[in-house]
Parts: C-alpha cells; structure tokens; sequence
C-alpha cells in the first residue's frame, strides 16, 4: 500500500512517502524551491501544494500518482472557520477577522481540485483528510521506539487547538485533552519574536538570546500576559498578545518599546527573552509532570513547532520522570505530512508497527556523474579523493570552514552531517568567524558539535539517553573540565545541543570525526547548516552556489573536493 502524506496549509510545506508502513522518501518544499518554510502562511494559499516535494517523493519511490493508494493531508476539513469571533483585534480582512477566516475556508476547500489537477485525475476518496494536530501525534508516536507513550503536541494553532495530549498505544491514538488558541505557547514565541525585531520564524534566535538574560527581571510584568492556572495549563491575555495584529502596544506598555529590525540589542531583550523561556520550559514541564501522574505513562513524544525548543526539551528528560523521550525530528508542520501518512497506514487501516525514525536521510541524492557534471557546468577545478572524511578532517583541524554534502538530504530543520558546514570547536574565534563571514547572522547565535554518540557522555552531563540526542535537540551542561577545550561550540550558559553520531546511521560522518579525533583528541567537529541566510542546500548546484558566495575554504561533493583557491 502507497501512502503520500501532504502539508500545505500554513508554512514548512511538505511531502512523505510511504510504501507498506517504510517511509521511502520525506521532503520539504523549501528545499526544492529555495523559498524559506516553502511559503508564507497567506489567507489565500492552503491549496498551494508542495508540487515539487510531491513529484521528488513519488520519483523516489520509482512511482506515479496513479499508483497511490491514499493522500494523507494533515488538516481537517473543517478548516478553522470556528475561529471566528475569538479575536478583538485583527487587521480589516486578515487572520481573526470573519471576512479572513472565511477566505481562508474557501481556498482550503480547493485542495482537492488542486491535488486532483496535480495528479491528472479526480483523486476522491483516496484523499483522506487529518486533524493537524492528529498527523503531529502520529508523526512522533508512530515513528518512535515505544509501544506506548504520552503524546504531546505543543505549536501555534492547528484547525483550533494550541496544545494537545494523546496517549498512544500500540498503532492507535486517543486524544485526552485540548487547550484552544488563544492560549497559545507558539504564538507567543512569534510574537515576542516581532517584538523584538525578528521574523515570526525566527524563535531559534529568541531561545539563543535567552540564555544571556534574566528571567526574574519582567516575570511580574509577563504573568500579566501569560499566567499558569489551576489546571496545569496557562492562559493568555490577547487583549494584550494581540496575535492577529502588528499593535504592540500594550506589549510595549510591558516591556518597553518594540525594537526595530537591526537596531541594537539591549539588556531587556535579552531579560524578555529568558523570561518566556523559563516561562515555557516551565508551563510544559509541569503538564507534562502532571499527565504522568494522571496516567502512569512513562515515555514521552513530542511533536508540534515549539517542540524544537531544544532548551524545553532538555528540562523534560532531565526534570520530567520519564524513562525515555522521542522529539520528532522534524517536529514543526513539515512533520505534519509525515504524521498524516502515519496515521493512515496504522490508525485507520489498522496495520502493526515496524518502523522506528532512527535517522533523518530521506531525501534526494545525487550520483557521480550528476556531480561531476555540475563542477563541470560550474567551471570548477575538482580533487577525486579517496577517504574524503581523512582529508576533511584535516582541513578542519587546520581551521578551515569545510562543506559537507554526501548521501541523501536531511529532513527537518537541522543540518545532521549529508548537508552540513563543519569547523575546529577548539577555536575560540570560529563562531565569529562563521556568524560574520559565512552565515551572516547575529552575533549571539550559538553553534553545535557533532559528537562520536560513544564519546558523549564524557564530555556532556546527560542525564539519560534519547534517540532524540542524535537530532539536535536537546541541550546538555559541557562538563566543566571540557568548557575550555571546546569554547566554539559551548554557549554563554555553558550548555551545547548537540547531535550525538551513531556509526550505523551515518558511517561517513561518524569516520570524519573519528579521523578529526586522531588529530587533536577532540571526538566532535563544529557542525552547521549548509546554507547562507537560505533554505539548507540540497543540490550539488545549490552546494557550489553558497560555496562561491561565503568564505567557505573548501567544499567535499561526495568524493570529489573543491578547494577555495581552484574554485576561483
């Protein structure tokens, strides 16, 4: 049975591919059409499909559309038109208001004709419709190790809801509660992310800025817009939040004037920051604490956008009481895809499960002659080299920034080692040097170590082990003998969120690192994402085009290496 699992209602617009319950091939849109997130999350867009994420899934699978069994779209056909009414303040026709909400019902109606004209027929009841917040569940669950689990699902909004429980046991998921938006953990985050001058997608940036302030400076003013309530839960004021609206100031009246794009940094960002940081380390910690208890449920699954806050994430293996916790790795709407087909292959047909997230390659990739023929396009010099890990880890250990693409693209938002920018950690100039010359981003942003998974426990504190500590995301305290040692990859907090290298998953990368460790005795390497202010790079000629336009010292396409002064 063929299952493609589809997200294309709001932003991170993906496809997955399943044949008898094995995920053959999990892409996101943005990675094809070089658009951050795939596109913008409009009134006016829910049926704009990810087509070139459909067509590389079913190109993959060696299939054609005639050979799908079902689509598996992760949104009810309910759409969200009971959101009308929630919201005072809105802009005249957008999000919250009736006029907005139902233009936006009205084209998600059209993801059938839009499916049906993709695939050259009339799809009918193969297209199965699920609960967004349902394909998250069974985007963790169902892809994890446990036979039975608490299912947390922790975002902005889904058709209504904001944050939900499920318990799920064998290959079935039952729902236990809901908390509706408003209240809303991840319209917080991109909120106070515009507050604070950023993009409503740039949480990654607020999580890294948290930990150089203090959460105790405007606690007293935040419980005013956000406050834990007798249930375990929280609320939110939005007559303050004002989600649907670019008004901050009620906010302001808070926590100062909103900072403009680019403006400098002062300290009560930096204290707002780590404020809704303790806040939702805390608020999902004691939920999750609580439904524990409630339900005896000792492994955890989390899934949702505000699940990659590695930060939270950490507090609840270290704090929670939990014998072991799955992040889906792709846990934001991209995840989503994966879930609907997930939940079609075992929830409604009713199949066993096999099948267990171990690593994170299902995407494209590309042959040697595909490579060899875009150096040659390029104008390119190339080295065929053998052990291209030995000679990689060589540059690096020298202090150059090195271009990794090998094997098939990573799903989810973290670059983990096939498309990945690697450096020395033992330098302590090496974040500048990448944030300023290569990434083009703030100063504050931290950076990660790929660390051989054997090696870990000796230089991290980690207080129990997680397949999730192989996807980067969870951060762990770098033993105090080590902060020294590896200050390119230690963040101001002395913590790191690391991406722990299994052999098996990724032979090639855990032997670059292993060669770097010969070198220096240091078993990790600075690892980030292989992009520049872009979608990660998926393509041998996305690859060469970010090498061109950064300081990147030398670039390794399989075997083949390119160095700066050839590539010129």
């Amino acid at each position: 049975m063929k299952i493609l699992g589809i997200n294309s209602v709001y932003h991170e617009s993906a496809a997955a591919l399943l044949v008898n319950g094995e995920l053959v091939s999990f892409i996101e849109e943005e990675r094809l059409n070089r658009y951050k997130h795939g596109k913008n999350a409009e009134l006016d867009n829910p049926h704009h499909l990810p087509v070139q994420a459909i067509k590389k899934c079913l190109d993959i699978g060696g299939l054609r559309f005639s050979d799908i069994d079902s689509f598996a779209f992760s949104f009810s056909r309910e759409g969200r038109k009971q959101n009308i009414g929630v919201d005072t303040f809105f802009k005249p026709g957008g999000w919250g208001s009736e006029e907005g909400e139902n233009i936006f019902h009205e084209n998600f109606l059209k993801v059938p004709a839009a499916l049906s004209e993709l695939a050259g027929y009339d799809v009918g009841e193969r297209l199965i419709f699920v609960d967004h917040h349902l394909a998250h569940a069974a985007s963790a669950f169902l892809c994890s190790p446990f036979k039975e689990a608490l299912v947390l699902i922790v975002d902005g909004i889904g058709e209504f809801d904001s944050i939900s429980a499920y318990v799920g046991r064998h290959n079935q998921l039952g729902k236990i509660f809901a908390l509706p938006y408003p209240h809303s953990l991840g319209f917080l985050w991109e909120k106070i992310c515009k507050f604070l001058g950023f993009s409503e997608h740039d949480a990654c940036k607020l999580m890294g800025l948290s930990s150089y302030g203090d959460p105790e400076k405007f606690r007293d003013n935040f419980l005013k817009l956000a406050w834990p309530d007798s249930s375990g839960l929280f609320k939110v004021n939005n007559d303050i939040a004002r989600f649907r609206s670019d008004d901050f100031s009620a906010l302001e009246e808070l926590f100062g004037p909103a900072r403009a794009k680019d403006a400098h940094i002062e300290m009560r960002h930096k204290d707002l920051a780590a404020t809704l940081q303790q806040f939702t380390s805390q608020r999902i910690l004691e939920l999750a604490q609580k439904l524990k208890k409630q339900l005896r449920l000792n492994k955890l699954c989390l899934a949702g956008g505000t699940a990659l806050n590695c930060v939270a994430n950490s507090f609840l293996q270290k704090d929670g009481g939990f014998s072991d916790l799955f992040v889906q790795p792709a846990a934001n709407d991209a995840g989503s895809a994966l879930g609907a087909a997930m939940y079609v292959w075992h929830g409604l047909n009713e199949q066993p499960r096999g099948f267990a997230m171990k690593h994170v390659y299902y995407g494209p990739e590309y042959s040697e002659d595909e490579i060899k023929r875009t150096i040659k396009q390029a104008g390119l010099k190339a080295e065929k080299v053998g052990e291209a890990g030995k000679r990689a880890a060589g540059l690096i250990a020298d202090g150059s920034i090195v271009g990794w693409f090998r094997g098939r693209m990573e799903a989810g938002p973290r670059a983990l080692g096939n498309r990945s920018l690697l450096a020395d950690p033992r330098r302590a100039d090496m974040r500048e040097i990448l944030n300023k010359k290569i990434k083009h981003r703030e100063e504050f942003r931290p950076f990660a170590p790929s660390i051989l998974a054997e090696k870990a426990g000796e230089w991290f504190d980690i207080p129990g082990s997680s397949l999730s500590q192989e996807f980067m995301l969870l951060t762990f305290p770098t033993r105090k003998k080590n902060h020294e040692k590896i200050p390119a990859v230690v963040h101001i907090d002395h913590t790191s969120r690391i991406q722990a290298v299994n052999r098996e998953t990724n032979p090639d990368y855990h032997q670059l690192i292993c060669e770097f460790e010969k070198l220096t005795g240091i078993p990790m390497v600075l690892n980030t994402s292989f992009n520049d202010s872009e979608p990660i790079v998926m393509s041998p000629e996305d690859a060469i085009k970010t090498f061109l336009k950064t300081g990147i010292d030398a670039l390794f396409l399989h075997d083949y290496m390119i160095l700066r002064q050839d590539g010129r």
